[in-house]
């Protein structure tokens, strides 16, 4: 079994991220950190730079938590890509970040996390920037 997080390079994404660490460390399961990007984006802001993702690996590493890095690319669907591949890698727990939008931006740009959260097969944990120590 594993912990499967959704990372951004965002505090948010930051929360997360070492939210999942602490959990994998509790549990003594891997750590599987996602960064899809967008398939075919020219620009996309919430891909993670080499230099974010040795950071993020290294904090696991220091933890005493082994790390796979998944960075495949997404079309349309984001929230259908990480509940995919949290059933692909029989993940344990999905852990992802939430930031507050409000009821217009919902409408407009959908809310992935809301899909995880509601569509999820298995337990997720949801966690705000600043809420992790």
């Amino acid at each position: 079994m594993s912990i499967l997080v959704g990372y951004v390079p965002t505090p948010v994404g930051e929360a997360a991220v070492q939210a999942a660490i602490a959990e994998a460390k509790l549990r003594g399961e891997d750590l599987l950190i996602v960064n899809s990007p967008r398939d075919g984006a020219l620009v996309d802001k919430s891909v993670a730079s080499d230099a974010d993702l040795e950071r993020v690996v290294g904090d696991a590493g220091r933890a005493g938590v082994r790390v796979t890095v998944l960075r495949p690319p997404h079309r349309d669907d984001l929230a259908e890509e990480i509940l995919e591949l949290a059933q692909e890698h029989e993940a344990s727990i999905i852990v992802i970040g939430l930031r507050h939008r409000s009821q217009v931006g919902k409408f407009i740009m959908g809310s992935h996390a809301q899909r995880i959260l509601l569509q999820a097969d298995r337990p997720v944990l949801a966690v705000k920037a600043g809420d992790h120590s």
